[in-house]
């Protein structure tokens, strides 16, 4: 069977358990339907880019499920006829990650790649892409004429 991702997001006034019942709710229906979850992750509450439905705020759940396609379909189906349930993405994917995704885990832990600390920031005139923009001080063109700080009657 093909493999899902789903993260959805829940309003902010619920509770967690509420929430997490939600993940138990949508579980059963992809069990009916002959799928299974592998994994779930309860986010918590999160503060999101923009409003939706008046909210800023609101839970979130990631999913990780082994279903066939009628099962998403009715499962995505009552997602987005539950009224608890602002908004809902589907992702099919290859294979299922091992390990806690990437929003559980703690900032420290994420690789940050090869970035230099910023004490191996070299000075902004040593930087290669900036070139010396010189004295641009008295021999600039004239630009028209001199207002000597009056304003001209428009007629």
């Amino acid at each position: 069977m093909p493999l899902y991702e789903h993260v959805f997001i829940s309003r902010q006034d619920l509770s967690n358990t509420q929430a997490e019942g939600l993940i138990e709710h949508f579980g059963t229906v992809l069990a009916d339907n002959g799928g299974t979850v592998v994994d779930h992750e309860y986010w918590g509450v999160k503060t999101m880019a923009y409003k939706i439905n008046k909210n800023r705020k609101g839970h979130y759940a990631l999913l990780r499920t082994d279903a066939p396609a009628t099962a998403v379909q009715e499962m995505e189906r009552l997602m987005r006829l539950h009224d608890d349930v602002m908004r809902v993405l589907t992702i099919k994917v290859d294979e299922h990650v091992a390990g806690p995704s990437v929003q559980m885990q703690k900032r420290d832990d994420r690789d940050r790649g090869d970035r230099p600390d910023r004490g191996d920031r070299p000075d902004r005139g040593d930087r290669p892409d900036r070139g010396d923009r010189g004295d641009r001080g008295g021999d600039r063109p004239d630009r028209g004429g001199d207002r000597g700080g009056e304003r001209r009657e428009r007629r």
